[in-house]
Formats: C-alpha cells, structure tokens, sequence
C-alpha cells in the first residue's frame, strides 16, 4: 500500500525511474544482504555493495561461488565478481555479470565512511524482535464485533 503521495505507484513512471535512475540512486538500489555473522555483529540487513567486498553467489547459475568483487558495473545493474569468468569463442575470459539481489556480503572492505554508515543504519534500526511460537495467539484482542441493531418486523412496514 502507498503511504507517500508524492511517490507513484504508476507501473509505467516506476520503470522509468528505476531505468534512468542516476548513479547516486543505482548505488542504493544495487545493496545485498549481509551474511548472518555479518549481521549480527553490526545489527544491520543489507549494504550497497562495493569494490573489494567478498560475496557468496546464492541463487542462480553460480550459486555456491565465493569471491571479491572486481567491479560494480551501475549502468548494467550487476556486479563482476572475482572468479566468476567464462572463456570467449577468441579464447579470451571475461567476467560474467550477476545481479546484486542474488548474493550475499560476507567480508566488507570498511573505510570510515563505511563505518560511519554502519553506525548510523544500526541506530536507525529497531531492535530485534523474537520471533513468536507458532499457533500462540496474538497480543492484542480482536475487536469486539459491531453491535446488532434489531431489525424492523413485517408489521411494522407494513403499516407504513
């Protein structure tokens, strides 16, 4: 559901702000969750990945691959990872893209700013919740149901 009525939810006008974002904006879009340890250790979800990070392929062609990252590639929306290569019919090797949505963080190349952004994420973040039992009911009540108002009898529509 739209919340933000400056923001469209037009099909049309989110393709075309998503494709002809600028670069500033294609980092954000281009984040990848971080591994489990790397999550708790820094009470954060994703990071827009970056050169020197190493990343975990886990989904598609690749998935169980592991390397540093070579190049974020913004304008084709993908990301060169270390050994991920395949051999050209001239028998030269060139990197094969993968889309940052399909790997995860494992090591972070940090710098201050990139620390200073961690911090920030983790202060913004609500503290971890624990997840509840299954089939336990929830914490709040239901709402009681709409009082019954009577309705009329026959006669007296009738004598109307």
């Amino acid at each position: 559901m739209k919340f933000n009525p400056r923001v469209s939810s037009s099909r049309r006008k989110c393709r075309k702000a998503h494709f002809t974002a600028p670069s500033s904006v294609r980092r954000v879009l281009m984040s990848a969750p971080l591994s489990a340890e790397l999550r708790s250790k820094y009470g954060v979800r994703s990071m827009p990945v970056r050169k020197d990070d190493e990343v975990q392929v886990v989904r598609g062609t690749f998935k169980g691959r592991e390397g540093k990252v070579v190049q974020v590639y913004r304008r084709k929306w993908i990301i060169h990872v270390e050994r991920i290569t395949r051999e050209k019919v001239n028998g030269s090797t060139v990197n094969v893209g993968v889309a940052p949505s399909k790997v995860v963080i494992t090591k972070l190349k940090l710098d201050k700013d990139r620390k200073a952004l961690l911090d920030r994420k983790a202060r913004a973040a609500p503290p971890p919740t624990r997840p509840r039992a299954p089939n336990s009911p929830p914490k709040t009540s239901p709402p009681p149901p709409p009082p019954q108002l009577p309705l009329p009898s026959r006669r007296s529509i009738e004598m109307n």
